[in-house]
């Protein structure tokens, strides 16, 4: 007769073998750094994080900006391409929709016929309405003294922009980790249940802010393409005519 093993046996060595394999695991899931592949910024303190976010803009020399702001003046849908010396993009408010072009102080605005139209204080004349359609995707140059200058050349003011979007108001605490455009990030946010402002700053590379929440509803707006470089070019006098009169301010 052939003596077999006992299966009891059997059961209580694999019982052991089991139990260390699920305990091998355990140990090497808890022993992951989630700041493991990171720029390190993610073990900082919230102070520190938003310091370094705002050296790293400041240091920057180009960025796209993209998103809605919220003011008292309204709301504005910016998408724009930025550096020190100029920008181009669009901005939409709630009727209307232009592009901007500041190379150096010389600033462009360009629009349809229907924004031009749109534009005078009166029901538009026949002339008005042939007016708006020579204009219609022309560059109009916008002279310093004109009172919508200032208030348009702050949509393409790098630093400007910048430092009001790098800014945390109230006691800054750091929140979760998430993703913004295939980046990791870590959120840092100010004051209490983010209302001093939410940023989200690049785990990956240079700690640039990649995502700020304005508070109280103000808006979000993403920014990319850090240091990314890209033409200025004034257009030529045939994409350029004259509007011949106050331009429209960008809230009406």
């Amino acid at each position: 007769m052939i003596a077999l093993p006992p299966r009891p046996r059997a059961r209580r060595a694999a019982l052991p073998v089991a139990l260390c394999v699920g305990l091998a695991a355990l140990l090497t899931a808890c022993a992951e750094d989630p700041d493991e592949g990171t720029n390190g910024v993610g073990k900082l303190s919230a102070q520190e994080i938003e310091t370094k976010a705002k050296t790293a803009a400041g240091a920057a020399t180009s960025v796209r900006l993209s998103g809605t702001l919220v003011s008292k003046g309204g709301t504005y849908k910016l998408n724009m391409r930025l550096k020190t010396t100029g920008a181009t993009g669009s901005v939409t408010t709630k009727n209307s929709t232009f592009e901007l072009l500041r190379v150096g102080d010389v600033l462009y605005m360009k629009a349809g016929a229907a924004f031009w139209r749109q534009a005078e204080t009166s029901e538009p004349t026949e002339a008005d309405i042939q007016a708006a359609d020579k204009l219609d995707g022309k560059y109009v140059k916008v002279p310093q003294d004109d009172p919508s200058y200032k208030q348009l050349r702050g949509f393409t003011e790098m630093n400007v922009l910048l430092r009001g979007l790098v800014v945390l108001h109230g006691d800054v605490t750091k929140g979760a980790r998430d993703s913004i455009g295939g980046i990791r990030t870590i959120k840092v946010a100010g004051g209490e249940h983010g209302e001093g402002g939410t940023l989200d700053v690049a785990l990956e590379g240079t700690p640039f802010p990649l995502q700020f929440a304005r508070g109280g509803g103000g808006g979000v707006v993403v920014l990319s393409d850090w240091n990314r470089d890209f033409p200025l070019t004034a257009p030529t006098k045939e994409e350029t005519l004259d509007y011949g009169r106050q331009l429209p301010r960008a809230s009406d």
